[in-house]
């Protein structure tokens, strides 16, 4: 099938914003087959639950059917519960890698069924009355929970591989990983959920994870006033599933040879939570990646870096005074070894910057000029005769 011109998609969008600006307030009263009433939901505030631009859920009720039920006369189409939920279902599918297409075929197959047990998906709670689970097409019984982040369910005997059209409708009941479901898992207390929407996996993206979902729910939730019962924190519950799911993304040992990348943080400063997912970040693409902990004075860092040997430092400190010792002495020691600081602006004019000492202003940034510096030995080719060489 053809795709529709771009041009004519752009122009769509436009009118569509200008309509979307036209709304008036986001929800307005649907009526449901049983007589109670559900506030509809207008593009701009579905698109913010989801975490996707007006344009992307324009462009999928046009080509794909997935667009507002709701229409009352005089006003402009709402989306249901039920509606928001199947938009739910497909943005957790093309997030898992399904193709767009499949994806809302699967997410049109999605029997929503109004007060019946299932699973909950973000933007919706129980209070809806509203529960979504996949339609039991082929007799199979109730899909069993995720295990929490970092965890691998153990296989039962007698359970077979599954599909991979099974493995695409399993994903669907899965927790849709948007910034501010994870909040509202963190702000809840509800660890379990928490870790479910950030978990990795084994082959997570952890830069696309940091950039796209943690970071952004960090702020979030920085800008929120709360207040909490006893022994709940949200940050807490925010942090403590980050550093599991990352904990789990990372095991197993670096590939031998890795080139060594030493991560430091001044005596005194709490570690940050960017640290650990660059970490990650660098050992998902075979750096040796190490965390060093504990007081790290000037010497002790040449220390470290006569032993360890490594291709890159990196300094991160969230001080306006953060200290130049450490560099300062590395700078000393081995001119050539490469340093990278993601420092405040208050700290740049105090650092020693030189050839081999770099600043990096973002995430994305630093890892990337990390990666370009510390880069793995190339396996050496074997000689004709089968001795090594060498």
């Amino acid at each position: 099938m053809p795709r529709p011109d771009r041009a004519t998609d752009r122009a769509s969008d436009r009118d569509a914003d200008r309509a979307t600006a036209a709304d008036g307030p986001a929800t307005a009263p649907d009526a449901e087959p049983g007589g109670d009433v559900v506030p509809g939901l207008a593009v701009a505030a579905v698109a913010q639950r989801l975490g996707v631009a007006p344009a992307t859920l324009r462009t999928w009720d046009r080509r794909y059917g997935l667009g507002p039920s709701g229409h009352s006369a005089g006003a402009h189409r709402r989306y249901s519960p039920q509606d928001v939920e199947r938009l739910l279902v497909m943005r957790r599918l093309t997030l898992d890698g399904v193709a767009p297409g499949d994806a809302a075929r699967l997410a049109r197959e999605a029997e929503v069924v109004p007060g019946a047990p299932g699973t909950v998906l973000p933007g919706l709670s129980r209070a809806d009355g509203i529960e979504v689970r996949l339609a039991d097409t082929d007799g199979a019984g109730p899909v069993e929970p995720l295990p929490a982040a970092g965890l691998i369910a153990e296989p039962r005997a007698d359970q077979r591989p599954e599909t991979r059209e099974e493995r695409t409708r399993a994903s669907a009941t899965r927790p849709v990983p948007t910034p501010q479901a994870v909040v509202d898992a963190a702000v809840a207390g509800d660890e379990a959920r928490c870790a479910a929407l950030l978990d990795l996996g084994t082959r997570g993206d952890v830069e696309r994870w940091w950039t796209d979902l943690v970071d952004p729910a960090r702020t979030l939730l920085h800008r929120r006033t709360e207040v909490d019962r006893p022994g709940v924190d949200a940050p807490t519950v925010l942090r403590g599933c980050a550093l599991g799911a990352l904990r789990a993304r990372s095991m197993g040992e670096p590939t031998a040879g890795a080139p060594v990348v030493l991560l430091v943080v001044p005596p005194g400063e709490d570690r940050p939570l960017l640290v650990h997912a660059l970490a990650s970040a660098l050992c998902t693409r075979g750096r040796d990646a190490r965390i060093v902990s504990g007081p790290v004075r000037a010497h002790q860092a040449a220390e470290l870096v006569l032993m360890t040997r490594p291709a890159a430092v990196v300094h991160l400190s969230r001080r306006a005074d953060a200290p130049a010792d450490v560099v300062e002495r590395l700078v000393a020691d081995r001119p050539d070894l490469p340093q990278f600081l993601l420092v405040p602006e208050e700290a740049i004019d105090r650092m020693p910057w030189g050839r081999s000492v770099h600043r990096a202003r973002t995430f994305t940034g630093l890892l990337h000029e990390v990666l370009a510096s510390a880069v793995p030995a190339a396996t050496a080719a074997p000689r004709p005769d089968g001795v090594a060489g060498a």
